[in-house]
């Protein structure tokens, strides 16, 4: 049920005894799960309102104050550099839930177009998301919010792909790029981690170049940490980006997610068809024209972009070439007779190592034999061209909407 301004101040009179309500004020939102509104009292102290909209946003409201309590201590201990919403009353709906009030917090909503690279707000912003991704799971969970490990968290997206497959409205290169991702099991291995799950400019507050709260929890659960870097990727200028990425990976106590930035990237583009979904299911018109709409901007944008995730290396063929070159001088070299020395392993003519005396295994990069094996200066077969699995995945994951 939408709600007027006015209408919440009465409600936070409810909430809070003797408030004394003076004026409406920023912030307002209507939107379609959560009706906002800031307040003054007589005291010069300003509130924020915050309703549900419906049942579920109401469900989704009670989750948070749950995760709020929680979050709270947090705040105090250090554990997160930023301030949360405190809840200091409750106002009973008439169709069933509850409206909160809580004190404004202090800052204004982060500016990602002028973000700038360096030590500063970039860099902070990643230490405050990492921060939310060091919580216990278990302070998620005890809340009774969701918990998703990667698996299922795989599913989760490959069924919101086939659902907005189905609209008609995805470009068929989109859902192709899309699917080829979720297919790929080697981006999903991660380990799940306490997300924010709807992180925004409006739901991050700052000031004198630093991250001073974050707000609207409702969203919270255990999932894919990528998932709350999802907008920095779809927004943020790259240079500030990459300040925001590298203090974000100092700050975390656990490393070797290679896919991170990946599965951010298919994120950003995932929230285009969830926009679609929610048009859909809304039977909202406008919604859905709005999203078909950056839904082929996108896909004129990414179409001769690097998939998301690792690629296949490319293939050499003069490499090939030599390969299938020694391969065959092996096979000549069984039909004749060994030398007195036994026949040597490095073939002179290609410069590879194929092998120790007659007897021994045939070696590979790395497997502790062939010449200069304790020779840090032996010239070993480079591999074939394409670049790092790191350089792969990195390209992939820049073409940014």
């Amino acid at each position: 049920m939408h709600r007027s301004p006015l209408t919440l101040a009465a409600l936070a009179t409810a909430a809070i005894p003797q408030l004394d309500v003076v004026a409406t004020r920023a912030p307002q939102h209507d939107g379609s799960d959560f009706a906002v509104t800031g307040l003054l009292d007589a005291r010069g102290r300003r509130w924020v309102v915050r309703s549900p909209q419906h049942a579920a946003a109401g469900a989704a409201l009670e989750g948070e104050v749950e995760l709020l309590e929680r979050l709270s201590p947090a705040v105090d201990g250090g554990a997160l550099p930023f301030d949360v919403p405190r809840p200091a009353g409750f106002a009973h709906l008439p169709e069933g839930g509850r409206a909160m009030v809580y004190p404004e917090l202090v800052g204004a909503p982060i500016d990602l177009e002028s973000l700038t690279p360096g030590p500063h707000l970039a860099a902070r912003l990643g230490r405050a998301i990492a921060a939310i991704h060091e919580l216990p799971a278990a302070l998620v969970e005890s809340a009774g919010l969701p918990v998703y490990d990667a698996e299922d968290y795989r599913h989760r997206r490959l069924a919101e792909v086939d659902e907005a497959a189905r609209t008609g409205g995805v470009p068929r290169t989109l859902l192709a790029r899309w699917e080829r991702a979720l297919e790929d099991v080697s981006l999903w291995r991660f380990r799940a981690t306490p997300v924010h799950g709807d992180l925004a400019a409006e739901h991050v507050l700052v000031a004198d170049d630093r991250v001073v709260a974050i707000l609207d929890w409702s969203e919270a659960r255990v999932g894919d940490p990528a998932e709350d870097l999802a907008w920095l990727f779809a927004s943020a200028p790259e240079a500030a980006l990459d300040s925001v990425l590298e203090a974000y990976s100092l700050a975390r106590t656990e490393r070797g997610d290679a896919h991170l930035a990946a599965r951010a990237t298919l994120a950003s583009e995932l929230a285009l068809a969830r926009w679609l979904l929610y048009g859909v299911r809304a039977g909202d018109h406008d919604v859905v024209a709005d999203a078909r709409r950056m839904l082929a901007d996108l896909d004129e944008m990414v179409r001769d972009a690097p998939p998301i995730g690792p690629q296949a290396p490319a293939v050499d063929d003069t490499y090939a070439d030599i390969e299938r070159e020694v391969a065959n001088d092996s096979e000549d070299a069984d039909d004749e007779p060994a030398d007195e020395q036994g026949a040597s392993g490095y073939e002179q003519s290609h410069g590879l190592w194929t092998g120790g005396p007659a007897d021994s295994e045939p070696w590979a990069p790395g497997a502790g034999q062939g010449p200069g094996a304790d020779d840090d200066t032996a010239e070993v077969p480079l591999p074939p061209a394409g670049g790092t699995k790191d350089d792969e995945d990195r390209s992939g994951s820049r073409a940014r909407w």
